[in-house]
């Protein structure tokens, strides 16, 4: 999935990804994935001037009963989907994380993974998640990753590790950064024989002008799926247990691999 958020404005983003959700569901989908910080809108001004105004409150057991939310709940419940979207989520103990709530079949919402990898400017408004998470819907466990975590090849390998079939990654890339975009998450996906999903927000303004790309990759990294770098777009793609399966068998880096890569190193000179 990518589409455009307005800064700032969190009801009318959750009105828009339960638009967004409901053309999902039409098309047969069983989990929808929209971008990073897509309901305050990843603007940082924006979320540096009004935190009270962008985040959204999640309780000690990290649920989030927040009104602004009712249509995006109402569409993942009338849909029959999860949905994986981002929020700047304020907590019981002060802590601001950027996070994935994790929106259930029922509507229920709660805040399903805080992003462990924070960017540049990033640490100056939030503080990073301490664990990873993995969401099962239906036979699929798919670990959650946020946009820089998965920069970081051993996030995606504890996911792996886990016992994710795939890894969904909404993430908040910028124009000029392609080359990055296209390579990091086809090789999560083919260093860990999983699928990986990848969604991105579009639009903006300089320097918060946003590149789409979203994608879906096979678990050898080949592009199942492909939006362009502007406009809004809805990608949906079949999960195949057999060929996730047929990969690792032919694949089989996560059984071999080795359970000390060489903490001890020798130091050669030439």
């Amino acid at each position: 999935m990518q589409a455009e958020p307005v800064p700032g404005d969190v009801a009318g983003n959750a009105t828009t990804a339960a638009r967004l959700v409901a053309r999902a569901a039409d098309a047969g989908a069983r989990i929808v994935v929209l971008p990073e910080l897509f309901l305050p809108a990843y603007h940082p001004p924006t979320l540096a001037a009004d935190p009270t105004g962008t985040d959204v409150v999640a309780a000690g057991d990290r649920t989030v009963d927040d009104p602004r939310l009712a249509t995006l709940s109402e569409a993942a419940a009338a849909g029959g989907v999860s949905v994986v979207v981002g929020a700047a989520v304020r907590h019981p103990d002060g802590r601001r994380t950027i996070s994935s709530l994790v929106v259930d079949r029922g509507g229920a919402v709660r805040a399903g993974y805080d992003k462990q990898q924070l960017w540049g400017g990033e640490r100056d408004l939030f503080t990073p998640g301490t664990r990873g998470a993995t969401l099962s819907v239906d036979d699929w466990r798919l670990g959650l990753g946020i946009c820089y975590d998965g920069c970081f090849p051993e996030h995606g390998r504890a996911a792996a590790v886990d016992g994710a079939h795939g890894y969904l990654c909404p993430s908040g890339y910028l124009a000029g950064s392609a080359h990055r975009r296209d390579l990091y998450y086809p090789a999560r996906a083919l260093d860990n024989t999983m699928y990986v999903v990848f969604a991105n927000s579009v639009g903006g303004t300089d320097p918060w002008r946003f590149n789409g790309g979203a994608a879906v990759y096979d678990p050898e990294g080949r592009t199942l799926a492909r939006g362009a770098d502007t406009g809004e777009e809805l990608l949906v793609v079949t999960l195949d247990p057999a060929q996730l399966a047929a990969t690792r068998a032919a694949h089989s880096m996560l059984a071999d691999r080795l359970p000390d890569q060489g903490s001890a190193r020798l130091s050669l000179s030439g």
